[in-house]
C-alpha cells in the first residue's frame, strides 16, 4: 500500500451556495479520500484531500470544474502533512 497523500486546495470563483462542498465529498469518497470541504469567509471553499495519490489527483482535476452552478475562477494547491491524518471526509 502506498504512502498516504495530502493535498490542500483554496477554490475561489462561485463556490459558495451551489453545493461545492457536498459535491466535492461525493467526488473524494468515491475514489476512497478522506478529508474536508469548508467555506471561508472570503468567499473560498478549503479542501483537504488524503489518499492515494493517483485518487487525488483526480479530485484535483475535479475541482476546477465542480457541481452544476459552480465557477470556478481558480484553484491553489499545496501538499502538506495534516496531523493527525483526517480518518473520514467531512463538509463544514
Amino acid at each position: 500500500m502506498s504512502a498516504t497523500y495530502c493535498v490542500r486546495a483554496l477554490v475561489a470563483g462561485r463556490v459558495q451556495g451551489v453545493y461545492y462542498r457536498a459535491s466535492t465529498q461525493r467526488q473524494a469518497l468515491a475514489v476512497g479520500l478522506t478529508g474536508h470541504a469548508v467555506n471561508l469567509v472570503d468567499g473560498r471553499v478549503e479542501v483537504l484531500l488524503c489518499g492515494e495519490s493517483e485518487a487525488v489527483d483526480t479530485v484535483l482535476r475535479w475541482l476546477w470544474k465542480g457541481p452544476q452552478g459552480a465557477q470556478v475562477m481558480h484553484v491553489e494547491t499545496e501538499v502538506v502533512q495534516p496531523t493527525p491524518l483526517p480518518s473520514h471526509f467531512h463538509t463544514g
